[in-house]
């Protein structure tokens, strides 16, 4: 298994979990392809890599990659690959931004498979990290099941202000 210090030929990467209904592989594929430089040249721990589950979503990487590299004036250095093993971080690693918020992450009790795996610590590490509007808190907040001390701390992060 890798670590932080010995990856060995293994590659930073995420696993993305999503609800069909909700959205496609198709605009993931086009998050990705907007939220990076795939034309750098990188070491294999941060590479860009597309990993793919089956035969569907090989083929939109390929075509999206293409697409892609006739709007770019770099050739495209990002590889395709078929999922196989993925190892979950380092406990330190998991949900950094909000874990940096000691006092709202200690007040959570989130287990090690809660911090991991969890809504609530996914949407929470978004919010404290500047991804998120006050007034999309706001609307999902009744959902989150946090106290109000919580609520009170991350309306304070985002720029709200305590609740009244």
């Amino acid at each position: 298994m890798p670590t932080y210090h010995a990856l060995g030929d293994h590659t930073e990467s995420v696993q993305i979990q999503y609800d069909p209904k909700q959205t496609t592989y198709a605009d993931l594929l086009k998050i990705f392809w907007q939220n990076h430089d795939p034309s750098a040249c990188l070491s294999r721990q941060y590479m860009s890599a597309i990993f793919y589950h089956n035969d569907n979503q090989k083929a939109l990487a390929e075509e999206t990659m293409q697409k892609e590299s006739q709007n770019r004036k770099r050739p495209i250095q990002t590889t395709i690959a078929e999922a196989e093993r993925f190892y979950d971080a380092e406990d330190y690693h998991q949900k950094y931004l909000l874990r940096q918020q000691r006092v709202l992450f200690n007040s959570l009790e989130l287990s090690k498979k809660e911090v991991l795996n969890s809504h609530i610590a996914a949407r929470l590490n978004g919010y404290v990290g500047g991804y998120g509007s006050p007034n999309k808190f706001e609307k999902e907040l009744p959902n989150l099941g946090l106290s109000v001390e919580q609520a009170n701390y991350v309306n304070q992060l985002i720029g709200r202000g305590p609740m009244s």
